[in-house]
């Protein structure tokens, strides 16, 4: 009984640890930190893109590795995470692997209201310091419109979500404009029906695509590379 005791204690005090730990590291710098070193000595042909974002992102790579090995591109996206989150892992996860360029799709959490409630002003401008950093150690950069979604399964309190990422998208797409930054727009490929949802035909719960999702995606944001970078 008592080793009994000792083994569940000693669980226990494993699992808060490990809450603990991830707790600190909260913009998720140890989630690529090892790959990050072996993708620095890669060649540049290998990493000549990288993808910031969150879980669509990270299932994307996961779900089509080949299209990210086979085209020097480089995932790096984490589950649940904000824009606020990407911005503080930036230089790490974009700018130290030294790639050609970066494509950056940020939003979605935000909207859902992750770590709090969304302010369009600081998402927009999470965003904006990301092209800042990226064009001051001169990569470029492809920016991206949020996918469509009429609610979000895990937050149902918002309710107003597809009007949410119109108007970021809107003012995303402005901003590209404005600047001369490439802006690929899934949201108008995947939308669907009068509540602007994702289209049923490309997802599951209603966020984050399935591979024929991704398919449409890539066909866009495959061309928009080339016409950067070849």
């Amino acid at each position: 009984m008592k080793l009994f005791n000792f083994l569940f204690l000693s669980l226990v005090m494993s699992c808060c640890m490990g809450l603990q730990a991830q707790q600190r590291d909260w913009p998720g710098l140890n989630r690529y930190a090892h790959d990050n070193q072996t993708v620095a000595r890669q060649s540049e042909q290998a990493r000549r893109v990288v993808f910031m974002g969150n879980s669509i992102t990270d299932n994307w790579a996961r779900f089509h590795p080949e299209f990210f090995t086979d085209n020097g591109y480089v995932g790096r996206g984490i589950s649940g995470q904000t824009s606020y989150q990407f911005l503080l892992r930036f230089r790490e996860d974009v700018i130290l692997l030294h790639p050609k360029l970066v494509v950056i799709n940020a939003g979605t959490n935000d909207i859902a209201e992750n770590i709090g409630p969304y302010n369009e002003d600081y998402t927009f401008g999470n965003i904006v310091s990301m092209v800042e950093l990226a064009q001051a150690n001169h990569i470029k950069v492809i920016l991206t419109s949020v996918l469509p979604a009429a609610s979000f399964g895990w937050n149902p309190a918002i309710k107003d979500a597809a009007f949410k990422i119109a108007k970021l998208n809107a003012r995303i797409a402005l901003y590209a404009g404005q600047h001369g930054i490439p802006y690929v727009d899934y949201y108008g490929k995947l939308v669907f029906g009068d509540d602007k949802a994702l289209n049923p035909a490309y997802t599951k719960d209603g966020v984050h695509p399935t591979p024929a999702g991704y398919e449409v995606m890539e066909a866009l944001i495959k061309e928009a590379i080339a016409r950067e970078l070849e």
